[in-house]
């Protein structure tokens, strides 16, 4: 069996704000992780391409209102930035 993964500690040295601002990408990226697990079966970020979290931002959050897409957004680039990728996402 497995160790689950940690988004926290993946997440450690890119993660900045107050407290509420770090615990809502948190919350959010383990989300986006759960939900590319699920429909592409790709558990671990480093396995995840751009189509995958495109797909999470067209697909996924198509009727949740405009800040809440924004929110995930700045999520998005966290874990780009994590990853050392150069993706570019817009709303």
């Amino acid at each position: 069996m497995s160790k689950p993964f940690d988004m926290k500690l993946f997440l450690a040295g890119v993660l900045t704000g107050s407290h509420a601002t770090r615990q809502r990408h948190l919350r959010q990226a383990t989300i986006i992780q759960v939900e590319i697990a699920e429909r592409w079966q790709r558990e671990m970020p480093w396995a995840w391409q751009r189509k995958h979290v495109d797909w999470f931002l067209e697909h996924r959050l198509n009727r949740r209102s405009a800040a809440t897409r924004y929110y995930y957004l700045l999520t998005v680039r966290l874990l780009a930035r994590r990853l050392q990728k150069s993706w570019v996402f817009k709303l």
